[in-house]
C-alpha cells in the first residue's frame, strides 16, 4: 500500500471509530435534521455511505487485496489477432471476458473444449469493441492454449435481426453466456448505439440476446457458424429503471450523468430464468436529483453519521456527482424464449455512492446467493477514495431477490490500487464457481487499452477466492495461469 493510500485511511479510522463508539467527534457535533430529511429503502438493499467509508479501514488486508503479479511473466494472447480490410495483421486488446457456463454457475464443456467470450478490437481505435470467442481443449490451462474463432456476429447480423435496436448498434458490450439443457449456446450481451445527438443517439444501451451456433470444423478447431434468434430484451421501463432518454435528449446532454443498463448475467432458480445487470434506479424507486442527498437509507442506520456526512457532502465539489450517482443491480425475469417476462426491483443499488458497478455476477453457493460486481473509485463521491481504487465487492442472500447484506462487514472483497500505467494493473473481476470446491476461480484483465506499444490488454493471471458464508478471502500463493478458468479439485 502507498504511503498516500495510508493517509487517507487514517483519516478515516478516526472519524469511523468516533461514529462507531459513540464517541464526541462526529455524534456531538452532527448537523441539524433538515425538513427534506426522509428514510426510504424503496423494499431493497443499498450500498450505504458509512459501509464504503469503513471499508478504506480495509485496505491493505491481505485477504482482501488483489495479488501482485510479476509484469515480467505477462504475455499478450498469441491467438488474440485478425487481419484489417487491407490485409494488415493487428495484434488485438481483449478485456471484458465470460465463460460459456451452466445454468449453476460453473464452467460448462462443450464438446471437449471450454469456450469464453471476450470484448476485443484494435488498440488504435477505440470503437472497435465487438464480441469473440476464444477456446481451449478442457484441462489445458496454458495461455496458449487459447484459440480465437473470430467475431461472433457478422455486420450484417443487427439489419438480418429485423430488431429496431439493433439497426443503430454500434458497439457489442459485455455479458454472460449459458449451455443450455437443449446443447446450445445461448449468450447475452450489451447492444450499444453510437453518440450522435443529430440522430437523436445517445449511446443508448440494450440488453440483447442469440443463440451462437458451433461446430468443430477438424480435430482441435471451432468454428462460429452464425447466429439464430437474435432479439433485444430490456432497454428500461423508466420507472424502476432508468431509460437512456431520462439521462440524455437532444440539447439536453450532461456527460455528467453516467447512464447504464448492461452487462447481463444469466441465473437460474427453481425453474425460472433471470438476467441480472447494471442499472440505474427510475422515476419510482430512487431517482437521481438533489433530494436523494436527504434520504437516510443511503447513509447509515446512525442518525449522527447521516447528519454530519450529509452536511459535508452538501458543501462537497462532489455534490452534483453524488446527486446523479444512482447505480443500480438489477433483475428481469425472461421466459423460455428469452422475451422479457417481468420487470423486478432491483437487488441492490449505490445511490449518492456511484453511478456504476458493472459487470453483476451472481450464483448460488451452499445454500447462498452470492452477487458480486466491479467498481472504480473514480467513480465513487467518497471522501478517502481515489481514482486508482479498484474493487470488487460482494453481497450475500438467503434468496436470489434479496435481501443482501454486504461481505466481510462493508462489500470489500477485492481491492487493487495501482498507476493505471502499470502493465499489471487489473479490472472486471470475475468470480467463477467450480465443482465440489469452496473456493471460487477469479479472472479478469490486465493492462490498459493503449497504454503501451508491445503490451495489449491480455488475460490476467487468475487466481483463487474462497467463500465461507458472509465472509472471503484471497487464497494465498494461488496465483493461476493467464486466463485460468477452472481448478482441479
Amino acid at each position: 500500500m502507498n504511503f498516500k493510500g495510508l493517509a487517507k485511511k487514517a483519516g478515516v479510522i478516526t472519524l469511523s471509530t468516533a461514529i462507531l463508539a459513540g464517541g464526541s467527534g462526529a455524534v456531538a457535533h452532527a448537523a441539524p435534521k433538515a425538513a427534506q430529511d426522509h428514510n426510504e429503502d424503496y423494499g431493497f438493499s443499498h450500498m450505504t455511505r458509512l459501509d464504503m467509508k469503513n471499508m478504506i479501514n480495509q485496505h491493505g488486508n491481505p485477504n482482501f487485496t488483489v495479488p501482485q503479479f510479476d509484469a515480467s511473466k505477462i504475455k499478450n494472447i498469441p491467438s488474440a489477432t485478425k487481419v484489417d480490410e487491407n490485409g494488415n495483421k493487428i495484434e488485438m486488446d481483449v478485456w471484458d471476458t465470460w465463460p460459456l457456463q451452466n445454468a449453476d454457475g460453473t464452467v460448462a464443456e462443450y464438446k471437449g473444449y471450454n469456450i469464453v467470450f471476450g470484448l476485443a478490437g484494435d488498440p488504435k481505435n477505440a470503437s472497435d469493441t465487438f464480441i469473440y470467442m476464444f477456446y481451449k481443449k478442457v484441462g489445458d490451462n496454458s495461455l496458449d492454449a487459447w484459440k480465437n474463432a473470430g467475431r461472433v456476429f457478422d455486420d450484417s447480423d443487427k439489419f438480418k435481426a429485423n430488431d429496431e435496436n439493433l439497426k443503430d448498434q454500434a458497439e457489442e458490450w459485455s455479458g454472460s453466456a449459458t449451455f443450455t439443457s437443449d446443447g446450445e449456446i445461448r449468450l447475452f450481451y450489451t447492444n450499444r448505439t453510437g453518440f450522435d445527438e443529430s440522430k437523436n443517439l445517445f449511446g443508448k444501451q440494450t440488453l440483447t440476446t442469440a443463440q451462437v451456433n458451433v461446430s468443430e470444423v477438424k480435430d482441435g478447431t471451432l468454428n462460429v457458424d452464425g447466429v439464430e434468434d437474435h432479439k433485444s430484451i430490456f432497454d428500461g421501463d423508466g420507472s424502476i429503471y432508468q431509460q437512456v432518454e431520462q439521462a440524455f435528449s437532444k440539447g439536453n446532454v450532461d456527460f455528467k450523468d453516467n447512464h447504464t443498463l448492461r452487462d447481463p448475467h444469466y441465473v437460474e432458480d427453481n425453474g425460472h430464468k433471470y438476467l441480472v445487470f447494471e442499472a440505474n434506479t427510475g422515476k419510482d424507486t430512487g431517482y437521481q436529483g438533489e433530494d436523494s442527498l436527504y434520504n437516510r437509507a443511503y447513509y447509515s442506520k446512525s442518525n449522527a453519521f447521516f447528519q454530519d456526512e450529509k452536511s459535508k457532502l452538501l458543501q462537497s465539489p462532489k455534490k452534483e456527482y453524488a446527486e446523479l450517482a444512482n447505480g443500480a443491480m438489477g433483475i428481469i425475469e425472461i421466459n423460455d424464449d428469452y422475451t422479457l417476462k417481468k420487470v423486478m426491483k432491483p437487488l441492490i443499488t449505490s445511490n449518492t455512492v456511484t453511478d456504476e458497478i458493472e459487470r453483476p455476477n451472481v450464483f448460488k453457493k451452499d445454500g447462498k446467493w452470492y452477487l458480486f460486481t466491479s467498481s472504480r473509485g473514480s467513480k465513487m463521491t467518497i471522501d478517502g477514495i481515489d481514482d486508482q481504487d479498484i474493487y470488487m465487492l460482494g453481497y450475500v442472500s438467503n434468496s436470489l431477490t434479496g435481501p443482501y447484506k454486504p461481505m466481510n462487514k462493508t462489500g470489500i472483497v477485492l481491492h487493487q490500487d495501482l498507476d493505471p500505467n502499470d502493465v499489471t494493473w487489473n479490472y472486471a473481476h470475475y468470480a467463477i464457481p467450480q465443482k465440489n470446491s469452496d473456493d471460487v476461480v477469479v479472472t479478469s484483465y490486465m493492462t490498459n487499452r493503449g497504454y503501451f506499444a508491445d503490451h495489449k490488454s491480455t488475460f490476467a493471471p487468475s487466481f483463487k477466492l474462497s467463500l465461507d458464508g458472509n465472509k472471503s478471502s484471497v487464497v494465498k500463493d494461488s496465483i493461476l495461469e493467464q486466463g485460468q478458468i477452472t481448478v482441479d479439485k
